[in-house]
């Protein structure tokens, strides 16, 4: 196989006219085989995994505390308001409007270029940049969740003789995460495409392999076309798995 490519390739540069077949070959050949240039793309899928773990396990915890501080704080009692409780809401409000007012790519070029200005560590301040943009949108997920239960449930449980913390442990998060699955899973797959913004401030995932197959062969399709059905893998891969996670919770609700 690699006779061929070499002398169908000598035959392009000489400026034969080739079939389409043939001119396919060889710039799917340049694109993914030669010098094992498809290791290069697994190694942009481990790093692009990697980052959309890290992200998402961040965003979760941020998503989950900035819910709950906004939540206890709605649901204060007339007459009864935290002083401090309010404080920390309205950081936590000030935190979702700023990050989901401004645009993904702007929040990565301020983060890697003012904040983090001296790191070199270009694919973690993407993770944490992408983290922290989750969070924002993870925390009005289970906000939404929170709220639309009944107020019930926490008069239940803290009658009980749980404390405010074992309630929305045992009780609460439970029935509303059951709720919110869809939308989280929505979020996890948005956060798994836009790994693909860290490139422009230098961090080693998938595009910037392609990136770096392309500038090397001087042909875009083949490596941005393999980019795009990578990720159209991926995506169809966790859709599937959350289905199962989803069916599974309702399996368990009849029972």
């Amino acid at each position: 196989m690699e006779e061929y490519y070499l002398l169908w390739q000598s035959l392009m540069i000489e400026g034969e006219k080739l079939p389409f077949w043939q001119e396919f070959y060889v710039k799917f050949y340049q694109a993914f085989i030669e010098n094992n240039r498809w290791q290069q793309y697994l190694e942009g899928v481990g790093t692009t995994l990697l980052v959309t773990a890290m992200a998402l396990c961040l965003g979760i915890i941020l998503g989950v505390l900035v819910a709950v501080v906004r939540t206890s704080h709605d649901q204060q009692r007339p007459g009864k308001k935290n002083f401090f409780l309010g404080v920390a809401n309205a950081i936590c409000k000030v935190y979702v409007t700023v990050i989901r007012g401004t645009p993904m790519m702007v929040q990565l070029l301020i983060m890697c270029f003012v904040i983090f200005s001296r790191s070199r560590e270009f694919t973690m301040i993407g993770a944490l940049t992408l983290g922290i943009n989750s969070g924002a949108y993870v925390a009005e997920i289970i906000r939404g969740g929170l709220m639309s239960l009944d107020p019930g449930q926490m008069e239940a449980g803290r009658s009980l003789g749980l404390n405010y913390v074992d309630t929305m442990r045992f009780i609460v998060i439970p029935q509303a995460f059951k709720a919110i699955l869809p939308a989280l899973g929505n979020e996890f797959i948005i956060l798994l495409k836009d790994t693909s913004l860290i490139t422009i401030i230098g961090g080693k995932e998938l595009v910037y392999a392609a990136q770096g197959i392309y500038g090397r062969t001087y042909e875009q399709m083949f490596p941005l076309i393999g980019v795009a059905c990578i990720y159209l893998v991926l995506v169809m891969l966790f859709t599937w798995l959350l289905g199962i996670l989803e069916r599974r919770l309702r399996q368990s609700d009849r029972r």
